[in-house]
């Protein structure tokens, strides 16, 4: 007896256990098919559209990332490097500036190592002010095609993807009334396929487009802040030299008393 039930508890538990493996894999199988069945229904039953609209949706994820990290502070106007500049500026030390702006990368060191050599000590009222916002506006204007170029391909990838999706629309549309021409009845499993083509590639490129487009006038409105914060940062430098210049004309005008 103390065998048989030995055996028997045995016999339940290897049950027991082949019943849990079995439930597993059934639930694992069911799963994958589930899976399956969603990539069906999302994207391939979009049917070949949806090749150039998953392009341009891997491209805008790209493109997001990429200028996010072009974009940066440290790239433009960074902090350190801007207090240096504005303290050799209270000094008037030009050309320490111009030294400490070329051997910088950044937008500002670029922009300052452009403009500065303008300065005319000649003209100690302004120094030259006039040629130095001549220079800022060549720079920024030479600058800003490369620094928008890939934020520009923001919005043509947002306003490709809707007329992809419309091109996919079209087709499916056509497809389906081919369908029914043929057979003469409108049999949904026959249908289902052209429809499917129809929605899909609309949806995708409704999704690209709304993804796309606000991010680019976000972007975009960044590097216009980014190029501002720039060119006011020059304008300030050339303002505190021209102050410590003319400090004591300026100081002149000031009357002491009013009695």
């Amino acid at each position: 007896m103390k065998t048989i039930r030995r055996y028997s508890r045995r016999a339940v538990a290897l049950t027991a256990t082949a019943t849990l493996f079995l439930a597993n894999s059934a639930f694992a199988a069911e799963k994958s098919v589930k899976s399956k069945n969603m990539l069906d229904q999302w994207v391939i039953d979009g049917g070949w559209t949806m090749i150039p609209l998953i392009f341009l949706l891997a491209l805008v994820i790209f493109l997001l990332i990429f200028n996010a990290t072009n974009l940066k502070q440290e790239k433009y106007c960074p902090a350190e490097l801007k207090a240096n500049l504005m303290q050799l500026m209270s000094e008037c030390r030009v050309r320490s500036a111009i030294e400490m702006a070329a051997s910088s990368p950044t937008y500002l060191g670029r922009l300052v190592a452009y403009a500065l050599p303008n300065v005319d000590a000649t003209r100690p009222e302004d120094l030259g002010k006039d040629a130095i916002e001549d220079s800022i506006a060549d720079f920024t204007s030479n600058e800003r095609s490369t620094m928008m170029k890939y934020i520009n391909m923001l919005a043509l990838s947002g306003q490709v993807a809707p007329m992809l999706g419309l091109f996919g629309t079209v087709q499916g549309m056509v497809g389906a009334f081919a369908i029914l021409a043929e057979s003469g009845q409108a049999d949904p499993t026959q249908l289902a396929g052209s429809i499917s083509v129809a929605l899909l590639t609309t949806f995708w490129g409704l999704i690209i487009a709304i993804i796309a487009i606000p991010c680019f006038f976000f972007q975009k409105g960044i590097a216009n802040a980014r190029e501002a914060e720039c060119v006011n940062t020059l304008q300030e430098m050339v303002n505190t030299s021209i102050n410590v210049v003319n400090a004591e004309a300026q100081l002149a005008r000031i009357p002491e008393g009013l009695a």
